[in-house]
This record gives C-alpha cells, sequence and structure tokens, in this order.
C-alpha cells in the first residue's frame, strides 16, 4: 500500500501545472527580452481584413473531432499584424506534445498564393467550441488572439468587449506596453468533463507571467484566473484583470448626424463594488481628448464594464446585435490590497475602435523575482441584475440633454444650462412600502453649479427618476458629479459617478 501510494504521488507530481508555466516565467523574467520577429510572407503581412477572414478552420480538422469530448479546438492562421506564431501545445495526463502547425487545417477560400510559403508559417491563436445554445451545435465560445487578448461568451451571446491577461503602462506619455502570451498548454477534457483547462505564458520587456485559465461554459460562461506576474523592469502602471471596449454614443451621449441607432456601444457603463460594500457606476463617455479617471478601491469585492438596459429598441441594429453582447464582471478571489480601479476612455469616431479600458492596479508592486499572486474569477453574462446586492438599487440608465425649463404658456424654454436624468430601478425600490420617504444626495464639482434637481417616482420601472440641471462654468474643464437616492439616513441605492468630459453638450460630433 505504502508503494502504491508513492507511485501515486510521484505520477501526479509528474502532471503539468501552473508551477511548470510559473518556473518558466521565472526563468525568462532573469533573462533580457527578445522581441518576436514576424516570419510572415507580404502576401500574408499586407493582406486585408476582409481577405484575412477568408482563411477559416476546416470543420473536419477540428482538434478532438475523433475524441469523446464535447470541446473541440480550432486556430486562427497567421496574417496581417497577427505575425508571429505562438505555441499550443496539448497536455493528456502526464504527456505535454506541441499541436504543430498545419496549412491543411484552414480553408483559404479563393485566395492565391504560392502554397510553400505556408510551409513555416504557424498560428496565431485558437477557437473553443462547446455545445452551448444547443446539443450537437459546435458554437465557438472562446476565441484567443492577438498580444494577451481574449474574448468569451455564453449561451445567446455574441463576442464584445474583451479581456487581457495584462496591461502595462496605459495611457501613459511613455507609450503603453502590449504583453504577449507566447506559449498555450490546454488539457484535454475528459468526456464527462464540463470545464477546460488553459495555461499560458506571458512574456513583454517589462514583465512575465504564468497563467492558468479554467473555462465553464454557460449560461453565464465563467473563467477562473490564476495570475503569477514578474516584474522583469520598471513598471510605472501595472494593470490587472484588464477590460477593453467599445463606447461610441447613446443616450448619455448622443451624435448629431442621422443614425437610426439610438446607441452603439459593446459596454455602457464600469461597475465598481468596493471592499467596504459600496457600489459606484460611472457611465462611459467618447471624450473629445483621452481622459483617465481614478477610483481608490481597497479589496475590491468586483469590478466590470457592463451593458446595462439591453433591450432591442435601444439599438435597433440586426447586423451588430448589440443587444446580445456580454458584461464582463471580475471577481477577486482572496484579498487584493490596497489600489484602484482605473478607467481609460480614448476618442473615436467609428466603432471598429476599441476605446474604452478598465482594470486594477495595486499600489504596491512586487520586487523583482517575486511574482504578483492574482486569483479571480470573470463572469461573462447577459444578466447584469444578477451581479448586484438585492438591497442597492441600481442605475438604469443616464440621459443627458439641454437643461429646460416649462414656462406659463406651457412651451419648453431652453435656459443654457445642461441636464442629466437618472433612473434607479431593483427590488429595494420596487419592494418599499408605499409610505416610504426617498430622497437624493447630489454633488457637482467646483466647476459647475447645481441650478436644482427634482426626485419623481417612475412606474415604468417601478424606480425612480433623478432630473438634475446644472451651469457649468468653464467648458474647458471636466465636471464630475455624484448622486445616490437615500431613505431616513440609509442609502438606498451605488452611487453614480458621472463626468462631464470639456466641451461636453447633449450631442457628438464625429
Amino acid at each position: 500500500m505504502i508503494a502504491v501510494s508513492a507511485l501515486l504521488a510521484s505520477v501526479q507530481a509528474q502532471a503539468f501545472s501552473l508551477d511548470d508555466v510559473t518556473a518558466r516565467a521565472k526563468a525568462l523574467m532573469q533573462k533580457p527580452y527578445i522581441a518576436p520577429v514576424s516570419n510572415l510572407p507580404p502576401v500574408f503581412s499586407q493582406m486585408q481584413f476582409a481577405d484575412y477572414q477568408k482563411i477559416q478552420p476546416r470543420r473536419d480538422k477540428f482538434e478532438w473531432r475523433d475524441q469523446d469530448t464535447p470541446f473541440k479546438l480550432a486556430f486562427y492562421h497567421q496574417g496581417m499584424q497577427f505575425n508571429t506564431p505562438v505555441k499550443i501545445s496539448e497536455i493528456v495526463g502526464n504527456n505535454v506534445q506541441e499541436i504543430k502547425y498545419d496549412p491543411q487545417d484552414f480553408d483559404f477560400g479563393n485566395l492565391s498564393f504560392d502554397s510553400k510559403v505556408t510551409s513555416k508559417l504557424g498560428y496565431a491563436g485558437f477557437r473553443v467550441l462547446y455545445p452551448i445554445n444547443r446539443a450537437g451545435k459546435e458554437d465557438e465560445i472562446m476565441s484567443v488572439l492577438g498580444a494577451s487578448y481574449f474574448r468569451v461568451i455564453g449561451k445567446d451571446q455574441i463576442y464584445g468587449l474583451s479581456a487581457r491577461g495584462l496591461a502595462i503602462d496605459t495611457a501613459l506619455p511613455s507609450g503603453e506596453i502590449f504583453p504577449r502570451f507566447t506559449e498555450f498548454w490546454i488539457k484535454r477534457p475528459a468526456p464527462q468533463d464540463k470545464q477546460l483547462t488553459i495555461y499560458a505564458l506571458l512574456d513583454s520587456p517589462r514583465a512575465t507571467g504564468a497563467y492558468q485559465f479554467i473555462l465553464k461554459p454557460g449560461a453565464d460562461s465563467v473563467v477562473d484566473v490564476q495570475a503569477r506576474v514578474f516584474l522583469r523592469d520598471q513598471v510605472n502602471k501595472l494593470g490587472i484583470a484588464p477590460l477593453t471596449s467599445m463606447f461610441l454614443f447613446g443616450p448619455n451621449q448622443q451624435v448629431n448626424k442621422r443614425n437610426y441607432r439610438s446607441a452603439i456601444h459593446d459596454s455602457n457603463g464600469l461597475a465598481i463594488h468596493a471592499g467596504n460594500g459600496e457600489w459606484l457606476w460611472r457611465p462611459l463617455n467618447n471624450p473629445q481628448n483621452l481622459t483617465v479617471s481614478t477610483f481608490q478601491i481597497e479589496n475590491p469585492k468586483g469590478f466590470g464594464l457592463l451593458q446595462r438596459g439591453r433591450e432591442f429598441s435601444r439599438f435597433e441594429d440586426l447586423k451588430d446585435r448589440y443587444d446580445l453582447r456580454p458584461s464582463a464582471w471580475i471577481e477577486p478571489q482572496g484579498n487584493w490590497g490596497k489600489g484602484k480601479v482605473e478607467l481609460v476612455e480614448i476618442p473615436t469616431a467609428d466603432e471598429t475602435n476599441d476605446n474604452i479600458v478598465a482594470f486594477w492596479t495595486p499600489d504596491e508592486q512586487p520586487r523583482k523575482g517575486v511574482p504578483l499572486k492574482v486569483d479571480y474569477r470573470m463572469h461573462w453574462t447577459m444578466d447584469e441584475p444578477a451581479l448586484h446586492d438585492k438591497d442597492t438599487a441600481w442605475v438604469k440608465q443616464t440621459f443627458h440633454t439641454a437643461g429646460e425649463q416649462t414656462q406659463a404658456n406651457l412651451i419648453r424654454h431652453f435656459d443654457g444650462s445642461t441636464a442629466l436624468m437618472v433612473d434607479f430601478e431593483g427590488p429595494a425600490l420596487a419592494n418599499l412600502p408605499g409610505n416610504a420617504s426617498v430622497g437624493s444626495q447630489v454633488s457637482v464639482g467646483d466647476n459647475a453649479e447645481l441650478i436644482d434637481s427634482v426626485l419623481q417616482p417612475n412606474p415604468v420601472i417601478k424606480g425612480y427618476r433623478l432630473t438634475m440641471r446644472v451651469k457649468i462654468k468653464d467648458p474647458q474643464k471636466a465636471v464630475e458629479m455624484r448622486a445616490a437616492l437615500v431613505s431616513d439616513g440609509k442609502t438606498l441605492s451605488e452611487t453614480w459617478s458621472y463626468q462631464l468630459p470639456p466641451h461636453s453638450g447633449a450631442y457628438a460630433t464625429y
């Protein structure tokens, strides 16, 4: 019995794990950084996106096609900016073997090139397929492509915002560095497995890292992340659990060009659940100049870029279906200590650019050679209310418009002020007794004067609407505003924390 136990322990010790990747990341950190060199011939490096999309994996060549598992793997071909190969290996028991590149795995459509040029190319990334919507249908549920980017979806969702492994020096004058996943190890799932384990090695001039991702498909797909980050050189800003999204316009920042859509965005706000229990909601903007907002938070309970209010009528877009794009919620595991959630908003003229970034940055960085250990769970969901404490109301939507008053003749008069209307909803409001006294707490920064605020029930959503009118003092400067609902000294809602960017009006121009 002792011999058998020792043998089992020996076999288990040999199994590939996060510790193996961590050892590689530490060893890599101790060596000078070697920048990847493109191996693409011009026919692939100079192709347009429409041509790159023609290169599709062949379904009959999916990895694990002949295995008894609902999971399948498919690969991205190199092309355009995806110009250096990533190494992808499969873990089967205690064996690790590289999945070799084979051009026969791809359908190149009508692209014309010398087939010999593909022989030395490789994979740019991979996709995970799983029958999430109905049995027997292989739905793509995870995409890993480019730097350390990846996207995940759940049942009835389509791709929207992205996650990243790590962000370095985002929005700093020195320029951002984009760490890159250079190697992956994927554990072949057993027939009964409902999750997929992926390991990744990250490299960059400033940091290396080891990652374990456990993907659990479902109505809300969940990814459990364990990250071990080593600093190789000076990092001015370290972004943990970064999310990248797009916000072009919405009711809080309308567009003055004719557009049948009232909103175009993958996310419309940053939500934060602070360590002290406070909830914050920051509606997103598409500013005229780069804007960075910082929220000092100790031991955050969660944060994420959300798509609140996903009725189809908000978007009316049958092609891009913004109403089906998920929110991403980061749920830290353990104490993260002192730090801040940072929101970066970048001007964009169209919806093809991801112009929103949010991440956690610790106040203290690890010493060289000592890994920063960060664990968290990612929720990819369309059920945003489920993320919230039922005892706390949340912001349903924000409207930004020209301030107005109704004159004695009932004609509306626009008085040059700026108006914000905020709808609050949730069980905390719907279940209030009829005689409950509900009020609001509103504050504005030094660059604005609060002319008035009016709170009224909104029976349509069984909540309340808060209308505020402000006079901006200097249009060249931003205005910070905060508001929350209260009753008998108790806070009923999350804190609406909004910024009117410089030059902000009721409409934006692009």
